[in-house]
């Protein structure tokens, strides 16, 4: 099976003046990954073009899926590319990457899915186009690394596409094809969502229509030895009900716990679990298993990436993975398509403050709130608080509390890397994002914006990777491409009712869902990471080396390492904490890749 590819695409000016310059196909190379699992990439040529294809892609036409079925995919996008061209890309579905190299390298296509859930990378090079899977499979300038990158990582915990970790070495975002044509790449989204806000269907119709798609989405990908992530939310306990009723037995449900005051919520799982009778596993993760997890989860992945939910997902991962489950299906989703997160009803709370009258907004509220010491009095200080946020435009407002930016980025970083860096550039790239959005409402802006942000470049990268490093395949039936379109449909008082997250999610699920669920707070697999470092000798130790170490390299100011470990997360673990493990699995990416310089 071939499971990793690369190659290089080459301009060769002709030798006859007046002929237009081409390229050449220099190399394309296909080897065995070097982790557990990959999906399997297929291959397919004819005489004249070269297809490479990830990812379990379904055809519109009839002709093209029983082709991809008896053939594989690869074979079915070489047809459908040379008969359609790129024309043909909107109407796929499934979860897909695509590389299609004609005429000997003259022109290439590259495409990722909506949500461009493998990487596609790229580097323009001395006249040739570099591509492969993973950003540390290609060359970049001399393996420099980006001190821009460097800063977004720490900003969103993440590289947001198109960014990578590498000078000069780009991601192809979910929803864009890259064109390689002339010795030139081009790259433009082919789809953007298009929100319909003016529908106002049948409540029950559209019950009937969301748990059809939701069910027959699980049964596509309750292919071979399966599995289902039960975190005990209202995602994860859906798609494990599901799979229990297409399965027509006990679906296998994995869950992980912390043995943590205010971490574990494994009693919901528990009742998802016995509501459907899935056959349920446990495990409650250790300080102990994150010494091992930490460095081998950090090193996986082609750049750092920092979510701290990566190392439990790997572990209820490995687990299913040691049990004989090839396959997880998990619940991503169901939030950022039908408004599940608590930002969405925040966020409204103060766009209220919009609906205030000029005149008393100006002239009174904030010129009492702006009064000295306001701030300090117990009743006025939420007042406070309110009028700065909500003064702040969206999507501004949502980062106004962003670690990085709340502690200072004088007092975090070295001086020589802050005059290297563009510090306002992550919120300018938000705010590009969120002005794209055809959406007339915040709710759905924020979905959209959540597509990209939460979706795209994070919460699918970790299951992605984590999975992955675990050995099994993974699927997001609540994120079919059927469920998303449907989404865009609803009314988006439907998504957020007043201040309910989610309204019609929850309503459509109510008598499938036990009660307990449906009403539940939003919890998920959080990791006590911050209380563990400061109480076990193992995790302190481990994060002292690694922030120490990374202190030498000249980013961050060894004062501020200092006063993190003496003052600041003692006094708040569980939000300092998050700031030691990005911080952490930075170090231990950049030990995996001491060749490449800053």
């Amino acid at each position: 099976m071939l499971e990793q590819f690369s190659g290089i695409l080459r301009r060769s000016p002709n030798p006859d003046p007046s002929a237009a310059s081409g390229t050449a196909l220099e190399r394309v190379d296909l080897g065995r990954a070097t982790v557990a699992y990959r999906p399997a990439i297929a291959v397919a040529r004819d005489g004249t073009g070269l297809c490479i294809a990830l990812g379990r892609p379904r055809f519109a036409d009839p002709a093209l899926q029983a082709i991809a079925a008896q053939q594989g995919p690869a074979v079915a996008w070489l047809q459908a590319l040379r008969d359609q061209g790129e024309s043909v890309i909107p109407s796929v579905r499934g979860r897909f990457n695509v590389v299609f190299i004609e005429r000997d390298g003259a022109e290439a296509l590259f495409a990722t899915d909506r949500f461009g859930t493998w990487p596609l990378c790229y580097a323009e090079q001395d006249g040739a186009l570099h591509f492969a899977d993973r950003a540390d499979a290609l060359p970049g300038p001399g393996r420099r690394l980006s001190a821009q990158a460097v800063y977004e990582y720490l900003f969103f915990h993440m590289i947001p596409a198109p960014t990578t970790i590498f000078e000069g070495v780009a991601r192809l975002p979910g929803g864009h094809v890259l064109q390689w044509k002339d010795g030139r790449a081009t790259c433009r989204a082919w789809w953007q969502p298009r929100f319909d806000e003016r529908e106002r269907p049948s409540f029950e119709s559209a019950k009937r229509q969301f748990l059809d798609i939701v069910e027959n989405a699980v049964r596509r990908d309750a292919e071979g030895p399966v599995g289902c992530f039960l975190s005990g939310g209202t995602d994860s306990s859906t798609v494990t009900g599901m799979l229990c009723k297409v399965l027509g037995r006990p679906a296998r449900s994995y869950s992980i716990g912390f043995d943590a005051s205010g971490y574990d919520e494994m009693e919901y799982a528990r009742i998802a679990a016995r509501h459907f009778g899935a056959d349920h596993h446990e495990y409650y993760v250790t300080p102990d298993d994150l010494l091992d997890g930490i460095p081998r989860v950090a090193v996986h992945y082609d750049q750092p990436f920092g979510n701290s939910s990566a190392v439990p997902a790997w572990i209820c991962a490995s687990r299913a993975q040691d049990e004989g489950v090839a396959r997880l299906l998990a619940g991503d989703g169901g939030d950022e398509l039908f408004g599940g997160n608590t930002r969405y009803a925040k966020q409204r709370v103060f766009g209220w403050y919009d609906s205030v009258p000029g005149l008393v907004r100006r002239g009174m509220l904030e010129p009492v709130l702006a009064l000295p010491g306001m701030g300090r009095i117990p009743l006025m200080k939420k007042g406070v608080s309110y009028v700065e946020q909500a003064r702040v435009p969206m999507p501004d407002r949502m980062h106004m509390y962003n670690m990085l930016l709340r502690l200072g980025t004088r007092e975090v970083f070295e001086a020589d890397f802050l005059a290297r860096i563009d510090v306002d550039r992550p919120q300018q790239q938000q705010r590009e994002v969120w002005q794209a959005s055809s959406a007339r409402s915040q709710v759905n802006r924020m979905l959209a914006y959540d597509w990209k942000y939460t979706l795209a470049d994070n919460d699918l990268p970790k299951v992605i990777g984590t999975t992955q490093l675990a050995g099994v395949d993974v699927a997001f039936p609540l994120l079919s491409d059927e469920l998303l379109d449907f989404s865009l449909t609803l009314p988006p008082d439907w998504k957020l009712r007043g201040l309910t997250l989610r309204w019609f999610f929850k309503e459509a699920l109510r008598g499938f869902l036990p009660d307990q669920i449906i009403t539940k707070k939003k919890h998920g697999f959080g990791l006590p990471f911050g209380v563990w470092a400061c109480a076990h000798a193992g995790l302190k130790a481990q994060a002292h080396d690694a922030l120490r170490s990374l202190a030498a390299r000249g980013i961050v100011r060894p004062r501020f390492i200092d006063e993190l470990f003496t003052t600041h997360l003692p006094a708040h673990p569980g939000y300092y904490g998050e700031m030691v493990w990005i911080l952490m699995m930075l170090e231990f990416w950049l030990r995996a890749h001491d060749g490449s310089t800053l």
